[in-house]
């Protein structure tokens, strides 16, 4: 069961589904409940050495941190500069098949064509030249394991 006010999903109740009850928020401002953007993505990635080396000598990100988290993997953390969100290169246990093809993200600059033209110079591999579209321009781009992003203009 939801509830809503003035039919916004954002609003001040808080769902409570297993007992069935709307429950008031008390002293809380509404900005502080709610979820303000993305602060980590995983790229799950095979070998966390190369990914590293692509990552930040092809796409310009910078390390956050890198240090050992046990079985031989590290947690990686890259910034993207200019931006809020990080990029984590590791891959959970059991999550392996996720490394390749497709992943459900996208980058966004503010020159599609621009960008290409500076990945290409600098080795990386588009999947998609850019292309305009009716809702903005995009392109696609691999890193070494295979894994695809779209990036695209940001309006």
């Amino acid at each position: 069961m939801h509830c809503y006010t003035d039919g916004y999903y954002s609003n001040d109740w808080r769902i409570a589904p297993l007992l069935g009850l709307a429950i008031w928020s008390v002293g809380i401002s509404k900005e502080r409940k709610m979820i303000r953007g993305i602060k980590i993505v995983s790229i799950p990635v095979r070998n966390q050495d190369v990914s590293l080396k692509f990552y930040t000598e092809k796409m310009g990100f910078k390390v956050a941190t890198d240090q050992p988290m046990g079985n031989g993997q590290r947690w990686i953390e890259l910034l993207i500069p200019g931006s809020d969100s990080s990029l984590a290169l590791f891959t959970p246990p059991g999550h392996e098949d996720r490394i390749g093809g497709f992943q459900p993200m996208t980058f966004w600059c503010d020159d599609v064509f621009a960008t290409a033209a500076a990945l290409k110079a600098r080795g990386v591999e588009l999947a998609a030249e850019p292309k305009k579209e009716v809702w903005g321009t995009m392109a696609k781009f691999k890193d070494p394991d295979g894994n695809e992003f779209v990036f695209s203009s940001r309006k």
